[in-house]
């Protein structure tokens, strides 16, 4: 290539005696210094093409769908940009919806969404054609406590407190007080709706077909009876009729995760079970779980339940118990949270009729320890136990116990996340349960969330994904699933 400049010598001597006279040597130093030059520019264009293939290589080698996810599902590089636009457009929504939460604005942008959404919405049997069938054996739990001044006056759960330490001496290393909604909450991921409340029927909307899209089934609602709510938050239960509503247009089914309330006993669980079936038992997506021997029962989880002695369980859950509900019109099927070794025998002893293990913290306890699991799976099949794991995404709670460091767990670009689906598999559970789609305080959300930067606040996001990655996961496995239980049941 550089031939070209470089001729041949006598030819250029002779052309300058011809055109300069008889002192050439001026032509032909400013023609070397000009060829010397065109060499240089040539040498460092060549140079700078290297340079860019070498980015576009090193590029290439961290498209998402080699990110260790096993098979790709639409994580790849060009999905990706096709959505790009759609992703702009729901962030800025987002911050639309996260302006609207001051009290300025609030009546005409609620009148908006609710008229755009409804307007918008298809019909169920195109929504039934456009998501995933759901999966009636994945149960996801999911938390109806927050709230926004927009509909509820004030935030609620979002301003979540900082939790102290209960060592004083440990306590006074980290900062107390409570988050500042809407750019500062309880959180350390950032929904993709921003600071939303639980009432508002365009989240409730968003959320379901958000749970149909991952392809689960059955949603664990939280539930405190009438009148009560956690510390940090509000009464739920004038909710329920709504989910209930919402869920039946996406054909999934509601069952109940019963809190650990003030008090709670064999007495109280009994009218807490009665309400429930006569209230809501008769609405179509009520769930109820077809058993070995063809009964269909509404099935109860029951959050904290080693907190409560065995012997008043059994007053409840045995049929000679005082308390009995076996065998009557509120018969059901309950199930037990596991965190120790020990609590599988309280199980036993108490009635319940299975046990899950909820926390999405491999290791933190015997229960959500993944290694654990055949073990407990082969207790509950010798004592007509069932046995339903819990995994989930990943775990970190530091923005509410800034002390609670040491059990974060990294989600690894959604790895954590199929290793715990894959342990789950391993031992063949009748039903797998999700830690969760919207517990957002310990980061163990599956729902859409944002990458988002303050003054103060770096959210953490699913980046290098799409904000939906974890409901494609989610979907992905429960095809997986689906498809090896056809496979036991042989």
């Amino acid at each position: 290539m550089l031939s070209c400049f470089a001729g041949d010598r006598a030819w250029l001597t002779a052309l300058a005696l011809c055109c300069c006279g008889r002192n050439p040597s001026v032509w032909i130093l400013n023609y070397d210094i000009m060829a010397r030059f065109r060499r240089r520019t040539c040498i460092i264009l060549l140079l700078f093409i290297l340079f860019i293939c070498s980015i576009m290589m090193a590029l290439k080698t961290l498209r998402p769908d080699r990110a260790g996810f096993g098979d790709p599902f639409g994580l790849g590089l060009l999905p990706e940009l096709q959505q790009r636009t759609v992703h702009l457009d729901n962030k800025q929504n987002s911050l639309n919806r996260v302006q609207g939460d001051t009290v300025t604005h609030v009546n005409n942008l609620h009148s908006i969404s609710v008229n755009t959404m409804k307007a918008s919405m298809p019909p169920v049997n195109q929504l039934e054609e456009e998501l995933s069938s759901p999966n009636y054996n994945f149960h996801i739990f999911y938390y109806s406590w927050f709230g926004n001044p927009q509909f509820d006056g004030k935030y609620i759960h979002w301003n979540h407190p900082l939790l102290p330490h209960w060592d004083p001496k440990i306590a006074n290393n980290y900062p107390k007080g409570r988050h500042n909604p809407p750019e500062d909450i309880g959180a350390n991921f950032y929904p993709e709706l921003g600071s939303y409340s639980s009432k508002d029927p365009s989240v409730i909307e968003a959320h379901m077909k958000q749970m149909r899209a991952a392809s689960t089934g059955v949603i664990v609602l939280s539930w405190y009876p009438p009148g009560m709510a956690d510390e940090n938050g509000e009464p739920t239960d004038d909710l329920v009729p709504v989910i209930l509503d919402y869920a039946r247009k996406y054909n999934l089914k509601v069952t109940f995760h019963i809190e650990p309330y003030k008090d709670r006993d064999d007495r109280s669980m009994y009218h807490n079970v009665k309400y429930i079936i006569d209230k809501y038992g008769g609405h179509p997506a009520f769930y109820r779980h077809k058993t070995s021997t063809g009964r269909l029962l509404p099935m109860f989880y029951v959050y904290d339940s080693y907190v409560t002695i065995p012997e008043i369980w059994a007053n409840l859950l045995t049929v000679s118990g005082s308390q009995t509900i076996r065998n009557t019109p509120y018969d059901a099927l309950f199930i037990a949270l596991l965190v120790e070794e020990r609590h599988k025998h309280d199980i036993q002893r108490s009635g319940f009729d299975g046990m899950y293990t909820y926390f999405a913290t491999n290791g933190f306890s015997y229960g959500s320890s993944h290694h654990n699991w055949a073990s407990l799976k082969a207790f509950c099949d010798s004592n007509n136990l069932m046995f339903i794991p819990s995994v989930g995404p990943g775990y970190i709670d530091t923005s509410i116990r800034p002390w609670n460091n040491h059990n974060t767990r990294n989600r690894v670009n959604g790895k954590y996340y199929e290793t715990a689906f894959s342990a789950a598999l391993l031992v063949r559970p009748e039903i797998i349960s999700i830690t969760s789609f919207n517990e957002w305080h310990e980061g163990t959300q599956i729902e859409k969330a944002v990458p988002k930067r303050t003054g103060q606040v770096v959210y953490l996001d699913y980046k290098p994904h799409k904000p939906n990655v974890y409901l494609e996961l989610t979907q992905k496995w429960s095809e997986k699933y689906r498809k090896e239980q056809e496979q036991w049941l042989m």
